[in-house]
């Protein structure tokens, strides 16, 4: 797995935010052990939640997390393609789109 690129705007806050970056760090932590859904499973749910928000930089992260924690790359595209009924396909495209920039730089890209 490639070194995690991050954004120059979240290194940025991260180095700024030391200690909330801890906290929403162990919070992630603290929640996903609160109940019986797999970590790959709890990343595939937050990439689509990330989709629906529309937020790039959280699609980033959850494809790539949901990928260290085993899902394959048809696993991910499906999390977001299940969202097309509901988030509509122009958004679901972008969201495709920003998986494709982790799966490249994996060379994983279907």
């Amino acid at each position: 797995m490639a070194k995690e690129k991050l954004p120059k705007q979240y290194s940025r806050i991260k180095k700024r935010y030391k200690e909330l970056f801890r906290a929403v760090g162990n919070l992630g932590k603290v929640v996903r052990k609160q109940g019986p859904i797999d970590e790959k499973t709890s990343h595939l749910i937050q990439l689509a939640a990330s989709a629906a928000i529309r937020s790039e930089g959280a699609v980033h992260s959850h494809a790539r997390r949901a990928i260290e924690a085993g899902a394959s790359p048809e696993e991910v595209y499906h999390a977001i393609i299940l969202l097309t009924s509901t988030i509509g396909f122009p958004t679901v495209s972008a969201a495709l789109s920003w998986v494709d920039d982790i799966l490249m730089e994996e060379g994983q890209e279907s």
